[in-house]
């Protein structure tokens, strides 16, 4: 039976709330993430249980099943590489790719997945830094850390976000601020965990613990 576009959002954003361990997810987490009320919540949870694609009881937190799991790694692939395409080979913004990225990844066909993902040349993270799970649902693993959690003197490579809203990336790109850059933590304000930062070498810039704790970078 095929799922709908809304049945497959909510897969993935299960799979997002429940992080790495896999861990339950409440309605009223689900309500947030889905800017919805709780009892309509609650009908579509009952429809995808029916399905077969979540393990859900009232009053208690909902998990995805391995059928549930599997078709949200695929949903959470096909935005991935939609974005990468959109960025590297139609030119558009790390922040104009992600509700477009929300139409395209509810095709259905495996073929055309696969084809992008070769014509891409298999990419593992996308235009945020965020991995990109392969044709089998295995998903690449990265060391990182939040520049939040950098100490004075460390130098890191920035990797990726945590916050994918428009005006968060925006104000990236107004501060020069991108993959790949090259940071170095110079002083670390007490007061309010303000940090200023020396970017590739060129130009200083006072960063927020706001903006630092939503910044994943790696030690070089």
């Amino acid at each position: 039976m095929a799922n709908s576009f809304t049945e497959e959002n909510y897969l993935k954003i299960i799979h997002n709330l429940s992080g790495p361990e896999g861990a339950e997810v409440s309605t009223n987490a689900l309500a947030e993430g889905t800017a919805t009320r709780a009892a309509s919540v609650t009908d579509m949870l009952k429809k995808l249980a029916e399905k077969g694609l979540i393990n859900y009881k009232k009053y208690q937190g909902v998990t995805l099943t391995e059928m549930g799991e599997k078709l949200a790694l695929k949903i959470i692939r096909k935005h991935r590489l939609w974005e990468v395409f959109l960025v590297e080979k139609l030119g558009f913004g790390w922040d104009e790719v992600h509700d477009i990225a929300e139409e395209l990844e509810h095709i259905p066909s495996d073929r055309l997945v696969d084809r992008l993902s070769a014509f891409l040349g298999n990419p593992q993270f996308d235009p945020h830094g965020d991995p990109i799970p392969d044709a089998k649902g295995n998903m690449p693993t990265a060391d990182y850390l939040k520049l939040s959690e950098v100490e004075i003197g460390d130098k890191v490579l920035m990797m990726g976000v945590l916050d994918h809203e428009t005006p968060f990336l925006q104000h990236l790109d107004r501060s020069g601020i991108m993959l790949g850059c090259r940071m170095e933590v110079r002083e670390i304000n007490d007061y309010d965990r303000s940090a200023l930062v020396l970017i590739d070498d060129v130009k200083t810039l006072f960063i927020s613990q706001e903006v630092s704790k939503n910044l994943l970078v790696q030690r070089l």
